[in-house]
């Protein structure tokens, strides 16, 4: 039962992504440009995200999930330099590529070698990144 819900819940994720526009690269580079030709849709999806997973954090304190397990715990809301480090990266190949994680993942079926080449330097960044973290832990 809990592949199942997996599966579903990822389907429905990536379709969202898709009919949302998160996987069309020009959109997303369109809502990052501010002083250009800025197209604000994004910002709907965004909020469309936020807000309910707010609510799913209020909604889960002191639950349990149905499929079993504990629900996370609330993440520090502690901004300090690997956050900082991590959120501009994050941040710097958003907006040169046009895609993140999720979106990435998401268009592997249709994006071309493009989805494919920023796949590939995910991987590598998240090899890359304990490495990186140790070094800005000892700096």
């Amino acid at each position: 039962m809990r592949h199942l819900l997996s599966l579903v819940s990822g389907a429905l994720f990536g379709i969202g992504l898709y009919l949302s526009g998160m996987t069309n690269t020009d959109k997303v580079q369109g809502f990052l440009d501010f002083f250009g030709n800025w197209d604000p849709t994004l910002a709907f999806v965004m909020g469309g995200a936020i807000l309910p997973m707010a609510a799913a954090w209020a909604l889960t304190h002191g639950r349990k999930p149905l499929i079993g397990g504990n629900f996370p715990e609330r993440p520090e809301t502690k901004f300090d330099r690997k956050l900082v480090v991590g959120a501009i990266l994050f941040g710097m190949g958003w907006g040169l590529v046009g895609l993140c994680p999720g979106p990435a993942l998401a268009s592997l079926g249709f994006g071309g070698i493009g989805g494919l080449v920023f796949l590939a330097a995910m991987l590598a960044g998240m090899l890359v990144a304990p490495k990186a973290r140790q070094m800005l832990d000892r700096a």
